[in-house]
C-alpha cells in the first residue's frame, strides 16, 4: 500500500461533500496535469490511502483520510462538453485523462494546517512544502503518514 496527498478546493469538493455521497464514494476527476495523470493511470492502486487536503482556502491543510477503491480509469468528464473540465482533444477511444474512485475513511478531530506541516521538523522534506510544487496529488512517505496521523488525532 502506498500513501498520497490529494488536494481539492473545499468550495469545489470538500471532505464533507465526500461524506455526503452515496456509500461515501466518489470519483476523483478533473485532473489536467500530465504528471498527476500518470500517477492516476499507472501508480495509484486500489487499497492505497491518502490524506484529503483542502487547498486554496484559509487555512489550507489536511482534513482527513480517504482510500482508493478503484484504480485509474478514463476520466469521462473530459468528454462532456458541459462539464467544468471538458477537453475537446480526448475521446473514449483515445482517453487522455484518468481518475480513481475514493472512499471517505475519517475526518480528523484536528485539522492539520499547512503551517503546522511546514513548522514540523520531521515534515520539512514533505513534497507539499517544496517551493513551486503545484501538483494536486503527491506521494507521502510512511514516516510522514504516521506523523500527520498523530497530529490529526
Amino acid at each position: 500500500m502506498a500513501y498520497w496527498l490529494f488536494k481539492s478546493e473545499p468550495a469545489c469538493f470538500s471532505i464533507d461533500d465526500l461524506m455526503q455521497r452515496p456509500r461515501q464514494i466518489e470519483h476523483w476527476d478533473g485532473v489536467r496535469n500530465y504528471q498527476v495523470r500518470n500517477l492516476l493511470r499507472d501508480t495509484i492502486t486500489k487499497g492505497d490511502q491518502a490524506f484529503f487536503y483542502h487547498s486554496s482556502c484559509n487555512p489550507p491543510g489536511i482534513a482527513g483520510i480517504i482510500e482508493i477503491t478503484r484504480a485509474g480509469y478514463p476520466d469521462f468528464t473530459a468528454w462532456d462538453s458541459h462539464a467544468e473540465h471538458f477537453d475537446p482533444n480526448t475521446t473514449p477511444e483515445n482517453p487522455r485523462w484518468y481518475m480513481v474512485d475514493v472512499k471517505f475513511i475519517k475526518k480528523f478531530p484536528h485539522f492539520v494546517t499547512l503551517n503546522e506541516i511546514k513548522n514540523h521538523p520531521q515534515l520539512k522534506h514533505m513534497l507539499i512544502n517544496r517551493k513551486g510544487n503545484r501538483l494536486s496529488i503527491t506521494s507521502v512517505t510512511p514516516d510522514e503518514w504516521r506523523i500527520i496521523l498523530a497530529l490529526g488525532n
